[in-house]
């Protein structure tokens, strides 16, 4: 009786093991469940291997859930910004715009990122009276 319970409690120790060491093995996280810090060198590799022209669905899925975004109707064109934070430059447990990489979507596909380019964005207001020349670069992208 002895020997078949400890062959018992061994098969189970020895199927959890195999268990967890799979586990350990192939999941990966998503980037919603890492901590600050791999989220962060996570984002900056992914977002190095974006593309012109991804759609927004893509991206969201690679890159999880954006810590800010930001929209608005430019014409008959749908602009969209995801912010992604991707580098650190204050401890105090709190994310900022300044910390993140703008993604900027027209009707859903992918047209720029980067600080410079989300100027531009920010430049072209609303109004087709105003920004006539920023508003036309943005549309054309």
């Amino acid at each position: 009786m002895k020997s078949k319970t400890s062959v018992i409690i061994g098969s189970i120790f020895a199927a959890y093991v195999a268990f967890v060491a799979v586990i350990v093995l192939v999941y990966e996280p998503t980037p919603d469940e890492m901590n600050w810090e791999d989220r962060q060198a996570y984002l900056n590799q992914k977002v190095n291997d974006l593309t012109l022209g991804q759609d927004i669905t893509e991206v969201r899925a690679m890159l999880g859930k954006a810590d800010f975004s930001e929209a608005k109707t430019l014409d008959t064109h749908q602009l969209q910004v995801l912010f992604y934070r991707t580098h650190h430059e204050k401890s105090d447990g709190i994310t900022t715009k300044g910390e993140c990489t703008p993604l900027i979507f027209k009707n859903n596909k992918l047209i720029a990122w980067g600080t410079d380019t989300y100027k531009q964005y920010l430049e072209a207001g609303t109004d087709t009276s105003l920004n006539t020349s920023n508003e036309a670069r943005l549309a054309n992208e």
